[in-house]
């Protein structure tokens, strides 16, 4: 069973299809509940069940988010959490760990790029 499209980037669809496949987790293996939200968000999100409550059964881990107003974009959210927590629990890298790895080898880089490049153009004193 693949997962719903959610309201978000076909990409981080694509993304999320994948994730699951990795970790090889399935659309059956969760308990959805949608609940009334709180904080901010208006009249939008006092009268709407927004926020989303997700359990994966085999683990019973539970994630609840309610970050953004649409339904659709916290079930997405709940499932990206909770697959991030499944895959710290199996000893695999997080994807989120990945992605600032990453940028702190691209600021370092640069950096290094940055200082050669001032030790080259500042004046000598002879």
């Amino acid at each position: 069973m693949q997962p719903p499209m959610f309201a978000v980037s076909e990409q981080k669809n694509l993304w999320l299809r994948q994730r699951m496949q990795e970790l090889g987790v399935s659309e059956r293996d969760f308990e959805e509940q949608f609940i009334r939200s709180s904080g901010p968000g208006g009249q939008h999100v006092n009268k709407t069940s927004t926020a989303v409550q997700l359990k994966h059964l085999p683990s019973g881990r539970v994630v609840r988010v309610d970050r953004e107003r649409s339904q659709s974009a916290n079930r997405f959210l709940a499932r990206r959490e909770l697959l991030e927590q499944l895959a710290v629990a199996a000893g695999l890298q997080p994807a989120r760990q990945s992605k600032q790895d990453k940028q702190r080898k691209q600021k370092l880089r640069r950096s290094r790029r940055s200082r050669a490049t001032r030790q080259s153009t500042e004046p000598h004193d002879s």
